[in-house]
């Protein structure tokens, strides 16, 4: 069989990519002790940072809330949307390794009351600022300005952390003073973002999570349905149809599963690449202008879509694996992506910017932080909760593993953590002390 140069290179590529996580897995399992010790070392150190994240009531936070970082590092002193579910998933998981009921009934109280510290600060729009610090309530000024806001505001993550708490705690009651404001939250995400064909776009590209993704960065206002921000509000309003049914709101539970299922749907109909056999963040500026530009003229062929894919990979790709919208054959082209050294296929995990697009970089930043291909631990976890929950358990595990020890050796060069490293050597890039999804390794096992 003749195969032209590139594809034997690409075939070679990926079985030697496969051989290589093999190996890691195999020297995993032969070399227990060392990986137990990786982890060990890594819950040791979290377990004796972790009430550090636990911040009291100070300044404009009247709340007790979660600090993503260690004291006086980056973020110490912030309340920030997304980091705040991902710190407190993190620290669940600390009290739940050492047993420590203490510990967890104290991360129950600080993420309640960093929910109660969002709705706190909620406009009467029903507009909740991404960011608190302690002297400002909103510097990104996520409140500001005019419908439509091209500002951007918190991400869809309160009903998730609402649910996480719940869970812990046993008890849904708590949530009830917050679930009308909850719904207000979602209705201002429509007014401001829904586009016509469903999918939530970006205002404006100020803080989006992935901050400088290539798909969203730097474009024009309203134009990106981002997979990111799409996956994550799937995903949030499943949680507040769940939260509405512990409480007894089941007219409230169905319309939130409802909205749920059509997001879902636009996410499938939308972003599924059949080319490329991977989801990509749309652009949904597409519109057909000839009645304006040439109204004497026939128009001839109507206009057949409304989208554009935005064909730039990135890690957000993967994300239809961790909510589980992909079909079983989706999910397996996916595995495949995940797998490509020349794309996605990191020593040390997921890089988040395929490193065969021309805008990849693994330079190190601080504002906007890198998301052009450093391993960060947040897509690691997306990802490894997305091939555990398709059965593709042999990646998972060989994931977990190089995470781990991808972390466990920054902490003993470090002394601590830092936010994202490069994927084929593991330095550490940027944030010296921060922790935040850094804890999220303890779920990986």
């Amino acid at each position: 069989m003749n195969l032209r140069p590139d594809r034997r290179s690409f075939l070679t590529g990926l079985a030697a990519h496969s051989l290589v996580f093999s190996k890691v897995a195999t020297a995993g399992a032969q070399r227990a002790p060392n990986g137990a010790g990786d982890r060990e070392l890594l819950l040791g150190y979290f377990a004796k940072n972790a009430r550090a994240l636990l911040r009291e009531p100070a300044g404009l936070l009247k709340y007790p809330s979660i600090s993503p970082s260690l004291p006086k590092a980056a973020y110490s002193s912030e309340l920030w949307d997304w980091d705040t579910l991902w710190t407190a998933r993190g620290l669940f998981a600390i009290a739940k390794q050492t047993s420590d009921n203490s510990l967890r009934q104290a991360i129950v109280a600080h993420a309640q009351g960093s929910i109660a510290n969002f709705f706190d600060h909620q406009s009467s729009e029903g507009r909740i600022p991404m960011l608190i610090k302690l002297n400002d309530a909103d510097p990104l000024h996520c409140l500001s300005g005019s419908r439509p806001h091209k500002e951007n505001q918190a991400k869809p993550v309160l009903a998730q952390l609402a649910l996480l708490a719940t869970e812990e705690s046993g008890d849904a009651g708590w949530f009830s003073p917050f679930l009308e404001k909850l719904q207000r939250f979602y209705d201002s995400w429509t007014a401001d973002n829904t586009s016509k064909v469903g999918l939530l776009v970006w205002g404006d590209d100020v803080a989006i999570g992935n901050d400088n993704d290539p798909t969203t960065f730097g474009r024009p206002f309203f134009s990106s349905a981002n997979l990111l921000l799409n996956c994550l509000y799937y995903q949030d309003l499943k949680a507040a149809a769940e939260m509405a049914r512990r409480l007894g709101k089941e007219d409230t539970a169905s319309r939130f599963a409802s909205s749920a299922k059509q997001l879902g749907e636009a996410v499938q109909r939308q972003c599924w690449d059949p080319r490329d056999k991977f989801f990509y963040t749309v652009d949904v500026q597409c519109q057909d202008r000839r009645a304006e530009l040439i109204p004497n003229i026939k128009r001839g062929m109507d206009m057949s879509w409304s989208t554009m894919p935005i064909r730039i990979q990135t890690f957000t790709g993967f994300l239809p694996l961790w909510c589980e919208l992909a079909t079983k054959e989706q999910a397996e082209d996916l595995r495949q992506h995940f797998l490509n050294p020349a794309t996605f296929g990191g020593k040390y995990g997921v890089r988040t910017l395929s490193r065969a697009e021309s805008m990849y970089s693994l330079a190190a930043s601080s504002n906007p932080s890198n998301w052009l291909g450093p391993v960060w631990i947040i897509a690691n976890y997306f990802a490894w909760s997305g091939l555990q929950r398709y059965g593709f358990t042999h990646e998972a595990q060989t994931l977990a593993a190089v995470t781990t020890q991808l972390l466990a050796q920054d902490l003993r060069v470090n002394g601590s953590l830092n936010e994202y490293y490069d994927p084929d050597t593991g330095k550490a890039l940027s944030h010296k002390g921060f922790m935040d999804w850094n804890l999220l390794v303890l779920e990986m096992q």
